[in-house]
């Protein structure tokens, strides 16, 4: 415990007390004790978090230094903070971890790689939090030292905005020279496996590592898949399909010699959840053990309703790892095989897949084209086109062409196919269309990862150049190109039209890389 000594905490606060490393059911049952949340009749604990039912993306800072000053992407919605302001704010949470409260300590691995891993010190007010951390972070993997991170996590702490100059009484602040992570102001607990994601997203580049927002799988074969997609765009839903041993659900690491995860657990969209249609993911989050975010549950017969989003359409389950039967234990994978771009596209106008050349890969991966959906961040309350470069912007702390670069490299080392496969709507935009089913989705990747449409002709779209095979067994023709699946073929050619220039107008900001990878941008630009 000397290393919190020297952090300034008060180790000596009795009556109060110091816990540190204990089992997931002393977790629960002092989350259950303490009022803050109850059991489910299948044993899942149940929690609400307040006013931050999703990530609160306008509180995020980094401590701007020398060595952040030119290796972070400042223009990334990262507010900047001052070593000096930072000393003041770690003073301020020091000071209140140390008032009369009983405190939760977890010493966590983040990376299952046995060399680009780093040590988690969480260091928080609440059991449920601590709980949290033994699910998405791994078993601490080797002694700690001066380069890990610790978390310093005070959710109920709201801050002065005029006392720090932050934006809201939330922040969420990294410092790179402390290794510190400090979050304050709110209960969401995403924020916790988000801020070490995003350490490691920085940091991994430093060793030709390339990081992915992803979700990976193995067959039975040792095929590996990786699926790209930001929240809600089906990466968890379909690195959990039955017949497949889950690697991780989120986060992963590409080297020469294949794929890492960094992740102990998985932090899963509850919406809708249903055993008919993800049954691992929900047998996973109706069990002793597992921790459910801001899920309505009745309170006399108290079953959970996944279909009730009065508290939040991004109500979410988190649970370890071995919570999913089908599971890769190693939790890394051979060089991926099959890579797919998931977009939820709002427009209804590109295909559900389509086979990118090498060029087109890198561009869309910086494009990170899909649709925001509700709930995933304060304030969004229906679908909204959004671009996310690498497919997870937030958490990728440097420019997209330092990624895209490396992605690059490995498609031209390692030889993988790349797929943009459209989880959104078809038919028309949303609103018109219908959202592409489930089984329609799994028949394409399912088809893919079986490599039927390695030989399948393909047309070129005419608008964003993209090959569309011309069949897939169980997919209906008129499916596959999506302008035939609008009655209005014209209303139609303006909304791709519209959205392909779109690309073009996103991509400029990008200014050398848009102008060196042209060959990959779609074809139409007005």
């Amino acid at each position: 415990m000397e290393f919190y000594k020297n952090l300034g905490l008060n180790l000596d606060r009795a009556p109060r007390q110091i816990f540190k490393d204990n089992p997931r059911s002393f977790y629960v049952q002092e989350t259950v004790k303490r009022g803050i949340g109850t059991l489910t009749k299948d044993g899942a604990l149940v929690v609400e978090t307040g006013k931050h039912t999703g990530r609160s993306a306008n509180d995020r800072y980094i401590v701007r230094n020398e060595a952040t000053e030119n290796t972070v992407w400042w223009e990334n919605n990262f507010r900047e903070m001052s070593p000096e302001t930072f000393e003041k704010l770690k003073t301020k949470v020091v000071n209140y971890l140390n008032e009369d409260r009983d405190l939760f300590i977890t010493e966590r691995s983040v990376g299952a790689d046995e060399v680009h891993n780093i040590g988690a010190r969480l260091v928080t007010t609440n059991p449920n939090h601590a709980l949290f951390s033994t699910h998405l972070f791994r078993d601490k993997m080797r002694e700690f030292s001066d380069n890990d991170f610790t978390i310093l996590h005070a959710p109920e702490l709201q801050l002065d905005p005029a006392e720090f100059g932050t934006r809201s009484e939330t922040a969420v602040v990294s410092c790179f020279d402390n290794k510190m992570t400090i979050i304050c102001g709110t209960l969401y607990a995403g924020e916790i496996k988000k801020s070490m994601f995003a350490v490691m997203n920085y940091l991994l580049p430093e060793s030709n590592i390339l990081p992915m927002h992803s979700g990976a799988s193995r067959l039975e074969n040792n095929d590996v898949s990786v699926f790209f997609g930001l929240s809600g765009t089906g990466k968890t839903t379909l690195s959990c399909d039955e017949g497949t041993y889950l690697i991780g659900d989120d986060e992963h690491g590409l080297t020469d010699s294949g794929i890492f995860n960094f992740e102990g657990g998985c932090y899963a969209k509850t919406y809708k959840l249903s055993y008919e249609t993800e049954p691992e993911i929900y047998k996973a989050s109706n069990q002793f053990g597992a921790l459910l975010e801001n899920v309505v549950m009745d309170k006399d017969s108290l079953v959970v309703d996944f279909d009730d989003k009065t508290l939040s359409e991004n109500g979410r389950s988190s649970y370890p790892l071995d919570f999913i039967e089908e599971l890769e234990e190693t939790s890394r994978g051979n060089t991926p095989k099959h890579v797919f771009f998931l977009s939820a596209d709002a427009f209804g106008v590109l295909p559900p897949v389509a086979r990118l050349t090498k060029e087109q890969a890198m561009f869309y991966f910086v494009l990170g084209y899909t649709a925001k959906l509700a709930g995933t961040e304060i304030g969004v309350k229906e679908p909204q086109a959004t671009f996310s470069p690498c497919f997870g912007a937030p958490f990728m702390l440097r420019h997209p062409s330092e990624y895209a670069k490396l992605l690059g490299q490995y498609i031209d080392k390692l030889g993988f196919n790349v797929w943009l496969v459209n989880t959104g709507w078809t038919g028309g935009a949303y609103g018109t269309g219908q959202r592409f089913p489930l089984n329609i989705t799994r028949k394409i990747i399912r088809g893919i990862q079986s490599n039927k449409l390695n030989d399948t002709p393909t047309e070129a779209d005419p608008i964003f150049g993209l090959q569309i095979p011309l069949e897939l067994e169980g997919v209906p023709a008129n499916i596959l190109k999506p302008q035939q699946s609008w009655s209005d073929g014209a209303a139609y050619e303006a909304k791709a039209k519209e959205l392909a220039a779109s690309f073009h107008t996103q991509m400029k900001s990008f200014g050398d890389f848009y102008n060196e990878n042209m060959s990959g941008a779609p074809t139409y630009n007005a």
